[in-house]
């Protein structure tokens, strides 16, 4: 395991819960998705790898680039550019995998995707979740809108993600 999925497995397992019973802060991964800011729950991510090319699955979707070997379980990965619609596709030493587990809704599914770059990690703090405004492929996928340090992230709900069904249709 490398020391930045160390770190973002550290922050993930510290559970801080007010007196309600809510947790005090939600911590997403952001990332570089063709110069814009997307962000997930750090909580659904398992590793972050280099890029490597997949072994190609015959009849998959065009998102669906193939699969690798991860400690013996096979994960399939997907390009969020082609799954988005967003930009050329171009794999750079900044292009990373993030090995993602979702829940119930996806079935339990571990996939990867493939981003431009990590960004940082952001302490939702008091921020408050926007709801997702305007028409893009992307919209569906948004739970919401962040302001951080004046720049608009859309956070993405991993379910909707990795919901493969979603894919075929």
């Amino acid at each position: 395991m490398n020391t930045m999925t160390k770190q973002i497995k550290s922050i993930a397992m510290e559970e801080q819960i007010d007196s309600n019973g809510r947790l005090k802060r939600s911590d997403f991964l952001s990332f570089d998705l063709d110069h814009e800011l997307y962000a997930i729950d750090i909580k659904e991510v398992e590793e972050i790898r280099v890029w490597e090319v997949p072994t190609i699955i015959p009849r998959s979707p065009d998102c669906v680039l193939g699969v690798i070997n991860l400690k013996g379980m096979i994960v399939p990965i997907m390009d969020l550019r082609i799954r988005f619609n967003i930009g050329s596709v171009k794999y750079l030493p900044t292009t990373v995998v993030l090995i993602l587990k979702a829940g119930e809704v996806a079935g339990k599914r571990t996939m990867g995707i493939v981003v431009d770059a990590v960004s940082d990690v952001i302490d939702m703090g008091d921020n408050n979740l926007l709801p997702p405004i305007g028409d893009s492929q992307v919209i569906p996928f948004v739970s919401g809108l962040l302001n951080v340090n004046n720049q608009v992230v859309s956070v993405l709900d991993v379910d909707l993600l990795l919901d493969i069904n979603g894919l075929m249709h």
